[in-house]
């Protein structure tokens, strides 16, 4: 019987190790081809263009130019905005159910959340066509509603789930003592929300802002169909843009196999994995700089 369960524990083990390593062998994977291909795209173009450039034409008829800089702002702007907007309601509505909010209530809001994380994100883009695009093109004056700010509230609905249910967790984590201590000394219910509960809450809470903003950045149909995806440098949110991720859907499909085109594809995705590695990173920082400091 002892043999038996030590070759149990040893198979059990050997799974779970197989199926960690899986992980690291396919996040390795995707980044040796981004790598490989995207490399290519660079004995043809040089860095300065690549990087520094606004002008993205492969297809022109002179001299195709290869510029991702325009692209990578109006990245930023659409996940930023979406992160101003999506940031205090996810936090506030995760406080709201956790500490506020009756036991009904909760048990019908929790759901209701993660229903709204399974909505296809195509139905969020055509939502953005057909209501939210007529509505800002109404409220201030624009000729076109497809633009960044669009995208932006459109990004902030589909990252609040993520933002909403994670945060709930660490506020929910927060010892019971730390909020009986608070009241104890005559803190009044509110104060201990704002100046204990979400500080000790606060690793969980920068994590869930950390993977909101890592969807943001990725997401590709919504972005494709709501802001406009014109080739420009934005210069405001009511500008329209493309973002990297529009851009690969738009062309990945129709370009030559094995030319610059081609491989400047794999460059731009080359970018998005190293702009979301980059998040993920600095919100495993913050939250051990956290910890330590609560330490």
């Amino acid at each position: 019987m002892q043999n038996f369960r030590r070759i149990k524990d040893k198979l059990v083990r050997g799974v779970l190790f197989l199926a960690g390593m899986s992980v690291i062998v396919v996040l390795g994977g995707i980044f040796a081809m981004l790598f490989y291909y995207g490399m290519h795209a660079f004995s043809d173009i040089s860095l300065s263009e690549f990087f520094l450039s606004t002008s993205w034409n492969p297809s022109a008829y002179g001299e195709p130019t290869y510029g991702i800089l325009s692209m990578v702002v109006s990245t930023l702007f659409v996940s930023v905005g979406a992160m101003v907007i999506a940031i205090p309601i996810g936090v506030g509505a995760a406080a709201y159910i956790s500490e506020i909010a009756k036991p009904a209530v909760r048990e019908t809001l929790k759901p209701v959340i993660e229903i709204l994380a399974s909505i296809p994100s195509v139905v969020v883009g055509f939502f953005g066509i057909v209501f939210l695009g007529p509505l800002i093109a109404d409220t201030f004056g624009l000729s076109s509603g497809l633009n960044a700010i669009n995208g932006s509230f459109l990004l902030a609905f589909m990252s609040l789930p993520t933002i909403i249910s994670v945060s709930e967790d660490a506020i929910h984590s927060v010892p019971e003592e730390y909020k009986a201590a608070s009241m104890a000394l005559g803190a009044t219910k509110w104060y201990t929300l704002v100046k204990v509960i979400l500080p000790a809450a606060s690793s969980g809470i920068i994590a869930s802002i950390m993977l909101g903003f890592g969807r943001a950045i990725g997401e590709t149909m919504t972005v494709l169909m709501a802001t406009g995806n014109a080739l420009r440098m934005p210069g405001n949110l009511f500008d329209s843009v493309r973002t990297m991720t529009a851009n690969i859907a738009i062309e990945l499909g129709e370009v030559p196999f094995n030319t610059t085109h081609y491989y400047s594809l794999f460059a731009v995705g080359l970018m998005l994995f190293l702009m979301t590695m980059l998040v993920n990173l600095a919100a495993e920082r913050i939250t051990q700089h956290i910890g330590r400091h609560k330490l």
